[in-house]
């Protein structure tokens, strides 16, 4: 593979230009990342936590929370377990509440 300054794009196999600016497009967000973040909200408002509290809960700032909330940002998969623990919630219990809000959805949609 040939290369412009010795950089080149792993997977792309072409090369990177130092006036080559990559644009990051917002991301599209799905009913099903509607209902994942629904969720996660509904059970902190339900268990009458604030973000300020549940952040406090997990050692970071408040802003972590209303990032994820409103989808600005989105949790992994191991952010999400820490997250029901600080709600006091097992990952397989929020994994059926999910599958049952969110399969109900995809069921009315589809037919």
């Amino acid at each position: 593979m040939r290369s412009i300054c010795g950089l080149q794009y792993p997977i792309l196999g072409y090369p990177l230009q130092a006036q080559y600016h990559r644009r990051v497009s917002k991301t599209r967000y799905t009913q099903a990342d509607d209902v994942f973040r629904e969720l996660l909200k509904k059970t902190r408002v339900a268990k009458n936590l604030t973000q300020a509290d549940l952040a406090k809960r997990l050692n970071l700032p408040q802003s972590y929370v209303s990032k994820y909330e409103s989808g600005e940002r989105r949790l992994d998969f191991v952010e999400t377990v820490l997250v029901c623990d600080a709600l006091g919630l097992s990952i397989e219990e929020f994994a059926a509440a999910y599958s049952g809000k969110f399969g109900k959805s995809r069921r009315t949609k589809g037919g």
